[in-house]
């Protein structure tokens, strides 16, 4: 008896999603094959989920949030499918598609693999350390000792990047520190911490319209926060320990601050890809339909979730993305199984319409769903509350937005031959 695994790498919400996606709807449909079984291995540098959404709220504080509730058992959530789920605590260090194999560092061993299909969902890291779980829980910890300590005693921070993980810090550092806005009051005529957020552009929050923007920066004003636009930190560095940073900016000039936190986007956790397979954003390159990696010259292999190249982020634009990965791998696998010809592709398209979510504070936000402009309440009760972890984390842990597959219109297919192959 041999066994053929489907191998995912990640286990954030595309990952999961993903492993779950392949115990409900692909293992079930696979054809049978004489003294051949199917499972499905995961693998994560944590034995957690790390709640990553929450961090800008930790970042402030663990009083407002304890960093305890962003660490969630993975292994549990797929007690339904013993005998067919493995999990794997390490990193994806090389892939070897030809041979069809991933090497993973544990914690004791470098261990090799065999693949059927895989899966690419290992996300994206942020420059900070703040807001990714760079190695292990107790390093965060340690990480977040050492900035809180020293955010007790600044009077100066400055956050690089205006994307919402910058404006959300900026407003939950800025409300911690200087307290909630009186009734109708606007900014604290004297902060005890002055928090400044650089923009690069002429305008935070690109997902969203210019005026939620500009609401986006009243908000923050209220909390005694400003915002600097068209301008980029161009480095920062600190001297010597205790001593002030110097953020040097694109306009000459240098602003000295108590903390700088660098929150200039993200950076696709890639580096054990081939190099050929990687986009010039160091993205996984794939088709922009069928999500396939057909850069690896080999079959069945996808990426779902922020490390493809097909798209601009965000667990929204997954709930569409994940169906279309593991649907075309479904029909590849039964092709390769069967023998037969492959069933039609199923194809990805980004809605367009202007969906985010941003709080600032611990009591207001700005945001819209579906082009729609969401009121502050709205916000907060989504995710400023306490930022999706009572309503999402236990569902993504669960895979329940994949419990059924759905219904979606089959698309011609295209023997690429990459993705249909039966090598």
């Amino acid at each position: 008896m041999s066994t053929e695994t489907i191998v995912i790498l990640g286990a954030s919400f595309a990952g999961l999603g993903a492993a779950h996606y392949a115990l409900r709807h692909v293992l079930p449909q696979l054809p049978k094959k004489d003294g051949v079984t199917y499972d499905v291995t995961l693998v994560n540098p944590s034995k957690d989920l790390f709640w990553r959404l929450a961090m800008p709220r930790v970042a402030a504080s663990t009083k407002l949030l304890p960093l305890d509730k962003c660490f969630i058992p993975i292994e549990p959530a797929f007690a339904y499918a013993k005998g067919r789920f493995n999990f794997v605590q390490g990193t994806a260090t090389s892939i070897d598609a030809e041979g069809r194999k991933v090497t993973v560092q544990t914690a004791t061993e470098e261990k090799t693999i065999s693949f059927i299909s895989l899966v690419i969902a290992t996300g994206v890291s942020t420059p900070s350390p703040l807001f990714t779980l760079t190695s292990d829980r107790a390093a965060l910890e340690a990480e977040l000792d050492t900035f809180h300590k020293a955010l007790g005693k600044a009077t100066s921070v400055v956050i690089g990047g205006a994307g919402p993980v910058g404006v959300e810090t900026a407003g939950e550092i800025a409300e911690f520190l200087n307290g909630k806005p009186g009734f109708l009051a606007s900014a604290p005529k004297n902060p005890k911490v002055k928090v400044t957020l650089i923009c690069a552009e002429s305008k935070m929050l690109p997902v969203l319209r210019e005026s939620i923007s500009k609401k986006a920066e009243k908000l923050l004003k209220n909390l005694g926060a400003t915002v600097r636009y068209d301008t980029k930190v161009v480095s920062a560095s600190t001297p010597s320990e205790g001593a002030k940073t110097a953020v040097q900016l694109s306009n000459g000039e240098t602003l000295e601050t108590d903390i700088y936190i660098d929150a200039t986007g993200t950076r696709p956790n890639t580096s054990f890809v081939p190099g050929a397979w990687l986009d010039t954003r160091g993205k996984v390159s794939c088709n922009p339909k069928t999500l396939r990696v057909e850069a690896a010259g080999v079959p069945r292999i996808y990426v779902a979730g922020d490390a493809g190249s097909y798209t601009r982020g965000g667990a929204m634009d997954l709930q569409i993305a994940l169906p279309v990965a593991m649907t075309n791998l479904k029909t590849d696998l039964i092709a390769h199984v069967s023998g037969k010809p492959p069933g039609p592709d199923r194809h990805y398209a980004a809605d367009p319409k202007e969906s985010q979510v941003v709080p600032i504070g611990t009591s207001k936000g700005v945001g819209a769903f579906g082009g729609n402009q969401l009121p502050s309440l709205m916000v907060w009760g989504i995710k400023g509350r306490d930022y999706m972890l009572g309503m999402l984390a236990q569902p993504t842990l669960n895979g329940d937005a994949y419990k059924k597959e759905g219904k979606w219109k089959p698309q011609p297919v295209v023997n690429n031959g990459v993705g249909l192959s039966s090598s």
